[in-house]
């Protein structure tokens, strides 16, 4: 904040509340001043603000926490506040611009704390760590059970049960379970269609656990596959190969983009993949930094990100392979560990 000159900043978006004061609740509006931290909830949240907040002002509101923000303000002479542009509606700030005052200058923030998230501490990996193990695992476990004439709301439904039996607090995201024509769609909802031989099925799936998640694809073929099936498979297996050998410290995000779809267009793929190599993973499931094409931002060691190539072909399907991912200083640690060798299910 001394940096970018701003003596107040308003925190509207709960996740980044959740990231500077440990408060998880559903509503909420934090105040980060000199030698001033306030946090305004209402009646609902006293008392876990109080418990999860430490070293934080709570104070109960029962008349609206913008409107006591920002009189808050006008009552103690602050002549500017930031805000947060990206999160705070219109509304929002309307309601505290006139609240507060004329004598009150309320100026947009960059995203300041978005920065910080993109690099994570080792209490925040080991918590995707330990989401990406339950997220592999379930997986695992559920390979026997995938067979002709399961629905695919059935798995879905199975795959979340057993995270939450294995610890986690939630799904990061609707699980996607999607099969043969229907895996073409990138973000297809599992439906009532029943998986059939012969077809590829798409699983996307991850946990969350204390707050923060992780992100998992596999694709699988029930059945024999063909030679062509198989030289998919191998292509996209082989792009996400060549896309984590390079994520490494300071190199730009959309160098690892690029790095696969060089590997697919050596297969003249890469016209089907149709959407980013990957994003930042942590108490969101879509962070910075984004992995796309034209991205000049650098990894950072203790970034955590995912890596998922995938190819769509219409009346076919479609072949996704995704890992989260730690970027090291030296190296990298894949840390959703289920076997993508495993996906021929005879």
């Amino acid at each position: 904040m001394e940096s970018h000159r701003l003596p107040f900043l308003l925190v509207s978006h709960l996740v980044n509340i959740r990231y500077l004061t440990g408060f998880s609740g559903s509503a909420g509006l934090l105040l980060f001043g000199p030698r001033t931290v306030i946090l305004w909830v209402d009646p609902r949240y006293t008392l876990q603000a109080q418990e999860q907040a430490a070293g934080v002002e709570v104070i109960e509101e029962k008349g609206g926490i913008l409107k006591a923000a920002a009189s808050w303000l006008r009552k103690n002479g602050v002549r500017e506040a930031s805000f947060e542009a990206s999160n705070l509606t219109f509304a929002h700030y309307e309601h505290i611009r006139k609240e507060a005052g004329d004598a009150v200058r309320l100026t947009p923030a960059g995203d300041l704390i978005e920065e910080l998230r993109a690099v994570k501490d080792e209490g925040e990996v080991e918590a995707i760590r330990g989401a990406g193990r339950v997220t592999a695992d379930v997986f695992t476990e559920l390979l026997p059970h995938i067979r002709a004439g399961v629905i695919e709301q059935d798995l879905a439904a199975e795959i979340e049960y057993q995270m939450r039996k294995k610890g986690a607090e939630g799904v990061a995201f609707e699980t996607i379970v999607a099969s043969g024509v229907r895996s073409a769609f990138p973000h297809a909802r599992p439906s009532s269609k029943p998986l059939q031989e012969c077809e590829l099925v798409i699983f996307d799936l991850g946990a969350i656990l204390t707050g923060y998640a992780a992100d998992m694809t596999r694709t699988v073929f029930l059945g024999e596959p063909s030679r062509r099936i198989r030289s998919l498979y191998s292509a996209v297996l082989n792009a996400q190969r060549q896309a984590i050998r390079s994520v490494q410290d300071s190199t730009p995000t959309g160098a690892v983009d690029s790095a696969a779809r060089r590997s697919l267009a050596k297969h003249q793929l890469a016209r089907y993949f149709t959407h980013s190599t990957g994003h930042g993973v942590g108490l969101e499931i879509h962070e910075r930094p984004r992995l796309g094409k034209g991205e000049t931002a650098c990894l950072k060691s203790g970034s955590v990100v995912t890596v998922e190539p995938g190819i769509y072909l219409e009346g076919v399907g479609g072949i996704r392979i995704e890992d989260t991912v730690l970027v090291g200083s030296e190296d990298v640690e894949i840390l959703t560990p289920a076997s993508k060798q495993d996906w021929i299910i005879s």
